[in-house]
């Protein structure tokens, strides 16, 4: 068994099943280890967009990036709106499909301005179309809003290209957007969920982002069942290749042993020789017509011309077969028959 299990054959499926089945196992710890990563990340983003709202200035500063711990918090700032130096974020989503969000600074009272996405607007009928934008409310605001970093082509996907309108920017890059700005601004921005005093028209707030763990973790209990079909596969082959070398090192089945009845032969017969016949015939006639002793060694006829009978030539199991033989051809024993006339009725025709 073992030289069989290691034919070429059969280790180069060992070799393959040695190199799979581990990498499935790692496979589905990896997807394991991401499931748990966002669900850490989910878990953490619930936990900021429930806590009580803060100071912006107790989470963010100027030029700083906000940190990952800080994402999603609510904060809060009072100031000015900007409204000359607003920027329009291209290609955005929203309940109209995609759109545009409108990006205003909000001046604090110590000279420090927020970026506060205020929300989602249609997009224009032409590229080079100025939208419909409502204006921030005027006067000194208090506002409410998720603290979010800047945006960078790594983090989202989306690439930033030049000739667009003026006004209007693919990327919410706080550093590159502050150096346009006269005022020093805080190193992230804030996704506007309530302001006080309320617009009466107001770009459709920003939707909160949806809580996901991906399929992460089903992908790992697929490659984790991948690993045991695997295993599974490799034993079914090494069963299934033993059973087959047993079932083909088996020699043939050697061939009954049981005789039957040999035919008899020739000398069974009673009378042997050419002149021999059956038991029934009561040997066959010796001599020839002319009334001549009869012939043969074994079945001669009487001196006086008699007709022969058989002297003991055959066995009594022979004397059966040849009988048994002679039942079954009835018409090939008539037409075999010898005339069985005596000698004397010849002589006295």
């Amino acid at each position: 068994m073992l030289r069989i299990l290691l034919s070429p054959r059969m280790l180069a499926f060992h070799a393959l099943v040695a190199l799979i089945v581990p990498s499935f196992i790692w496979l589905g710890f990896w997807q394991l280890h991401r499931w748990e990563d966002k669900s850490a990340a989910v878990a953490l983003q619930e936990a900021n967009m429930a806590a009580a709202p803060v100071p912006v200035d107790r989470l963010a500063s100027p030029s700083e990036e906000v940190s990952a711990a800080e994402q999603w918090r609510r904060v809060t700032a009072t100031g000015r709106y900007d409204a000359e130096h607003e920027l329009l974020v291209r290609n955005r989503d929203g309940s109209g499909g995609v759109g545009l969000h409108v990006l205003t600074p909000l001046v604090t009272g110590d000279g420090t301005a927020l970026l506060v996405n205020r929300g989602w607007i249609e997009q224009p009928p032409t590229a080079t179309t100025r939208p419909d934008v409502p204006a921030p409310p005027g006067g000194r605001v208090t506002v409410t809003g998720r603290l979010r970093s800047g945006e960078s082509e790594e983090s989202t996907g989306i690439r930033v290209r030049d000739g667009l309108p003026e006004g209007q920017i693919m990327l919410i890059d706080v550093d590159r957007i502050a150096g346009d700005l006269p005022y020093p601004v805080y190193g992230g921005y804030a996704e506007l969920t309530e302001q006080r005093p309320a617009a009466s028209d107001r770009p459709e707030p920003v939707s909160p982002p949806e809580l996901n763990t991906g399929m992460n973790l089903s992908y790992a209990v697929q490659w984790w069942i991948f690993t045991v079909i695997a295993i599974g596969g490799w034993v079914f082959l090494m069963r299934r290749e033993v059973a087959e070398a047993r079932s083909g090192g088996e020699g043939p089945e050697d061939p009954g042993s049981g005789t039957g009845a040999e035919a008899p032969s020739g000398d069974g017969a009673g009378g042997g020789g050419p002149g021999g016949g059956t038991p029934d015939e009561g040997g066959s006639v010796g001599g020839s017509d002319d009334g001549g002793s009869g012939g043969g060694s074994d079945g001669g006829g009487a001196d006086d011309g008699a007709p022969g009978r058989p002297q003991g030539a055959g066995s009594r199991e022979a004397g059966a077969a040849a009988e048994a033989a002679a039942r079954t051809a009835p018409d090939a024993r008539e037409q075999a028959r010898p005339d069985r006339r005596s000698p004397h009725a010849d002589a006295r025709t």
